[in-house]
Formats: structure tokens, C-alpha cells, sequence
């Protein structure tokens, strides 16, 4: 029997406080959201600057590589959250009339999802990423569930605010619009395998920062994998990337 919203509410507030602030706590929270709201899997993704910069606590490590995929493909209900404000329903994937997010929604129904719902995180007066929900079979969040998304979305912005807190990017006092380039590496925490990998790629290919996550991103799609796999493989040099080849002089040999 699903739970009613009170006890649901009850119990997203002490996954929360039982746990570590920060990390352990957006950890927790998802975790009671795989439990309570009839998905398979959730996740806090972070959103800066109209980008998925990191993915701050999971259920798991499926859910994990789930909103991964959205950096990946540079697309998803995340970042439709972020910029509309508002929750972003998708039921079924698989559905004819749903044609948002081509690239992404291959990868996940390939990965065994049906439905995906994003529901905006704010911070203060900043909209800073969405938690994510994951579900294996198609049909839409009723209404309990839907109530109790949102409360899980209120209380990620808490794990969000002691995060910042504990880092001391964040006095109490302080609105999260004035934080700039403070919230940016906050937002960004779970990408630091990508800028080694770009760097890398910079030297390797002797391209600009922005083709070489291009660069990145490209061969993640093209092999079916997330940007981070691919990130840490360039790191342990289980992975090179070829240069360009120089054009050829017209009528000259390929």
C-alpha cells in the first residue's frame, strides 16, 4: 500500500536529518525516494550556467549513470526543469508522441527506463539543478506521488544549502544569486574527471577546451558509454584519441 503524504513527508525529513549533512544526506534522500514514490532510482543533478555540472547524490550507482547521461547528450528533463522552473514529466519514453530528448531517451530506454520526471531544486532565488526520478515500467507519478516528489525537491535544496555551508561557500546570511563563480565550482564538484580528461585531450589533440569535450562527449555517444567512463579511461591512458588528419591538397592523394 503506497504511503500516505504525511507519512511520506515524515520520512523524506528523517532520511535527511539521520544522515550527514551534505552528501550523506542528498544520498539518503534519494535512496527514500526509490522507496516511496514508485520509481526505480533517483538522483540530484546539478545545473549551472543551462549545463548538467555534476550529479550530488543517488540511490545508486544505476541512478547515477542514468543523470550522467545528460551531460552526455546535453539534454534531458534536468535542464528543462532548470530553465522552465517547473516539473518535467516524461511517463513513457517510449511513447509516439513523446519526442523530447532523441539522443537521451535512446540511451535510457536501452538502459531499461520508461519514465523520467524532473522536479526543480531552488536555492534561495536560484534554480541550481533538479532531482531526477527513474522508473523501469511507463505511467505517470499519481498524485500522492507527485505531491511527494515535491517535498523531496524542497528537501534537496536543504542537502544543497549545508553542502555549501560545510564547504564555506555559503554564509546563512547570504543570497545564493551573489555566490557567481563560488556556486559555479560547487555546482561543478562531480565533473572533476572531465577537466583532467580535457586538459589531457588539449595537449594530446591541440585543440581548444570546448572541442576537446566536444571531443569527449563524441566518442561517449558514438560507443555508448557516459562522459565520465570515457573521461576516466583518457586519465589512465587506457584511451587515446586520434588528431585530425590534415586536409589534403585538392587533386592531391587521400
Amino acid at each position: 500500500m503506497a504511503a500516505s503524504f504525511e507519512v511520506m513527508r515524515a520520512q523524506f525529513v528523517l532520511a535527511v536529518e539521520d544522515a550527514e549533512p551534505g552528501l550523506d544526506a542528498a544520498n539518503g534522500l534519494c535512496v527514500a525516494c526509490a522507496g516511496l514514490l514508485g520509481v526505480d532510482g533517483a538522483a540530484v543533478s546539478m545545473v549551472f550556467d543551462g549545463e548538467s555540472r555534476g550529479t550530488f547524490g543517488s540511490s545508486g550507482a544505476d541512478s547515477r549513470r542514468l543523470d550522467e547521461y545528460q551531460y552526455t547528450y546535453g539534454e534531458g528533463p534536468c535542464l528543462d526543469a532548470v530553465a522552465s522552473r517547473r516539473p518535467v514529466l516524461a511517463p513513457d519514453l517510449d511513447s509516439p508522441h513523446e519526442r523530447r530528448w532523441p539522443a537521451l531517451a535512446g540511451a535510457l530506454l536501452e538502459d531499461g527506463v520508461r519514465g523520467v520526471f524532473a522536479l526543480p531544486i531552488s536555492v534561495s532565488s536560484v534554480c541550481v539543478g533538479a532531482l531526477d526520478l527513474f522508473r523501469a515500467e511507463p505511467g505517470p507519478l499519481q498524485g500522492v506521488q507527485l505531491a511527494g516528489a515535491l517535498v523531496a525537491a524542497e528537501l534537496a535544496a536543504v542537502t544543497v544549502l549545508e553542502l555549501l555551508a560545510v564547504q564555506g561557500a555559503l554564509n546563512p546570511d547570504e543570497d545564493a544569486s551573489t555566490l557567481g563563480d563560488t556556486w559555479a565550482g560547487a555546482a561543478g564538484m562531480d565533473r572533476i574527471e572531465i577537466y583532467q580528461a580535457t586538459g589531457i585531450l588539449v595537449s594530446q589533440l591541440g585543440v581548444g577546451p570546448d572541442e576537446a569535450v566536444a571531443r569527449l562527449r563524441a566518442h561517449a555517444i558514438a560507443t555508448g558509454q557516459t562522459a565520465s567512463s570515457v573521461a576516466w579511461a583518457i586519465i589512465a591512458r587506457e584511451l587515446v584519441l586520434e588528431r585530425d588528419r590534415p586536409p589534403t591538397e585538392e587533386g592531391g592523394p587521400p
